[in-house]
């Protein structure tokens, strides 16, 4: 029997009937704490306890205040967004539109609900605030939720009547030239490495390598917290090709338990735990206080940009696509990598025209020769030329580094826009589909409505080395054969009923991602956990596939109480929607001996 099963077999017969309520305490109940105990709590976190409303609130009390003003001109702002305990990047999980509760700017004829925001925050600043408030919410059985930026499309940032950890300011960076991870034995150096609080969002990460000289793998946003649910929920990057995703680029990781230690994880100690938390999903198995990342030299890189269009509807379009992804591989094999947009309506107001189109930024990294990218697109240059319908523009260019490209191009201000409300649909697909059938693709897609502006992501951010790596962890193994994750997005405004948000809801989850799957069959690959439908069919297989039955014996051993949950997260099936009753007990579930190697 491997040494880590005996004590997943140990454990779990100590926890099969927790003695707990089925629910969590709730601000009405007797045992809610007391004014006298919260502040004895704000006293252990040094005084950073605050109540928490809405942002919007303020704007509900007065309208012509300066602090209303302050929320409306920031409101799209996603770096204050991340600061405040009360929003998170996407409103739609601030409200709780089942109870009739929402606090929004544009809706000031309405009273101002709590919504899904925390009641009380805890500004973290070290990880003895997150012990302390971890111990508060298990001892009073308090609904517990961690957010950082709040970059979440799924919602796991926020939960009704809940206390949070906010730990957006833990902000400490600090590199080593020779990482040696803690309990390693002596001279396993895992070389140059970056250690960072759970609070450094991307733009600050990267800003701090390029004083270095060196990179990371991360994504492009500004708001994304790289210690936190990105890294845990695999951490696709546009350096995956070249360097693999980010959680097989974490060294180790800080984190606080349910119980409340402080401990590390990493290749020597805590194994199972650090297996986990290398995709097994942010807010889940703990609170990551920092992590250890492996950083690269510098290098240069060519970027490439592509737009294809036609008149809008027309069928040439479709074809131009499946040539498109067609071609995939081949740039793929050639260490490219990027963003692709999909638009089959998109509006020119400049040139007063409406066509159907195509963006693609991809870059090469450590690569000078432009010429060579160039010939990497003359034959589906000329396929797509041959259609008079079909419009071409191409252009490569050299960049000298990296950081230029990231500080130049795609994170060039100091915050992104969001506060929007959106649903997210997602899929990866495989090599083998692009190689043998991406007119399937292209017949599926454009069953799917696409409005004004509405269209599909593709991101070109595997194959290469995430196929390569032999790293053995928690991500779903889909992503070791795909080439694309393939995303699209459903809005809707303020004023939306619930009846009308739930049928948007009916409309992604029941047809259009069902559609997604369609194309590779319904088992096949699965779903990107960072960036997918809140309420996915079958999460468990979508997001982890024959990972998720030891993900949840590792949950069972590390959170045998369920003190973490999150939305669609690992264990999650146990409880209601919004976290706070239990609805059934542990599913005590036996290990394949396919599941993974021996931690």
């Amino acid at each position: 029997m491997r040494p880590f099963l005996l004590s997943f077999f140990l454990t779990s017969l100590a926890y099969a009937h927790p003695h707990q309520s089925d629910c969590r305490c709730r601000p009405h109940q007797s045992c809610w704490p007391s004014p006298k105990e919260w502040d004895r709590f704000n006293r252990s976190v040094d005084g950073n306890l605050v109540a928490v409303r809405p942002v919007a609130d303020v704007c509900h009390d007065a309208i012509e205040s300066e602090a209303c003003q302050l929320v409306q001109d920031l409101s799209w702002n996603s770096t204050w967004r991340a600061a405040q305990p009360g929003a998170v990047q996407w409103q739609n999980w601030e409200a709780w539109p089942e109870r009739g509760e929402s606090c929004y700017i544009e809706t000031l004829n309405k009273p101002c609900g709590q919504g899904r925001i925390s009641l009380y925050s805890t500004i973290a600043t070290s990880a003895a605030n997150i012990q302390e408030t971890v111990r508060f919410a298990r001892e009073h059985n308090l609904r517990l939720a961690i957010k950082n930026s709040g970059h979440c499309y799924l919602g796991r940032s926020t939960a009704p009547e809940s206390l949070q950890i906010q730990t957006s300011h833990m902000k400490d960076i600090s590199f080593v030239d020779d990482f040696t991870p803690k309990g390693a034995p002596r001279g396993r150096s895992e070389g140059s490495a970056v250690t960072i609080g759970a609070g450094v969002a991307l733009q600050e990460l990267y800003a701090a390598l390029g004083e270095k000289g060196r990179i990371a793998v991360a994504g492009a946003a500004h708001t994304v917290g790289a210690a936190g649910g990105y890294v845990q929920g695999g951490g696709h990057s546009f350096l995956g090709p070249w360097k693999g995703m980010a959680s097989d680029n974490a060294l180790q990781f800080t984190v606080v338990t349910a119980d409340g230690n402080l401990l590390v994880t990493n290749e020597y100690l805590n194994r199972d735990l650090f297996w986990a938390l290398r995709g097994g999903g942010g807010g889940t198995f703990g609170v990551v206080v920092d992590v250890t990342l492996r950083t690269f030299d510098e290098a240069p890189v060519i970027i490439s940009t592509l737009n294809i269009s036609t008149p809008v509807g027309h069928p040439a379009f479709w074809d131009a696509i499946t040539e498109f992804h067609a071609h995939l591989p081949a740039l793929s094999d050639a260490g490219g990598a990027g963003y692709y947009r999909i638009f089959p309506d998109l509006p020119l107001p400049e040139e007063n025209i409406t066509v159907s189109g195509v963006t693609l930024a991809l870059v090469f990294p450590n690569q000078t020769d432009v010429a060579r990218v160039d010939q990497l697109f003359d034959s589906l240059l000329t396929k797509l030329n041959v259609t008079s319908a079909v419009t071409t523009e191409y252009a490569s260019d050299p960049l000298p580094d990296i950081h230029t490209l990231i500080s130049e191009i795609l994170i060039t201000s100091d915050a992104d826009i969001t506060g929007g409300m959106t649903l997210v649909g997602s899929r990866m697909y495989s090599r083998g589909l692009f190689e043998n059938g991406p007119a399937k693709l292209s017949s599926v897609l454009r069953k799917i409505r696409a409005g004004p502006y509405e269209g599909f992501t593709g991101h070109i951010v595997s194959g290469g080395a995430v196929a390569n790596t032999h790293v053995d962890s928690a991500l779903h193994p889909a992503w070791r054969e795909s080439l694309l994750h393939l995303t699209f997005g459903r809005g809707w405004d303020p004023e939306t009923s619930l009846a009308e948000q739930n049928a948007i809801r009916d409309n992604v989850t029941n047809v259009e991602v069902e559609l997604l799957r369609s194309v590779e069959g319904s088992h096949r690959m699965g779903a990107y956990l960072n960036e997918a439908n809140a309420y996915e069919k079958d999460f468990q297989s979508s997001f982890w596939g024959s990972n998720y039955n030891l993900l949840y014996k590792i949950k069972q051993r590390w959170d045998p109480t369920g003190l973490f949950i999150t939305r669609s997260g690992v264990g999650s099936e146990d409880w209601d929607a919004e976290g706070l009753c239990r609805i059934r007990s542990h599913r005590l579930r036996d290990i394949g001996s396919d599941d993974v190697s021996e931690l």
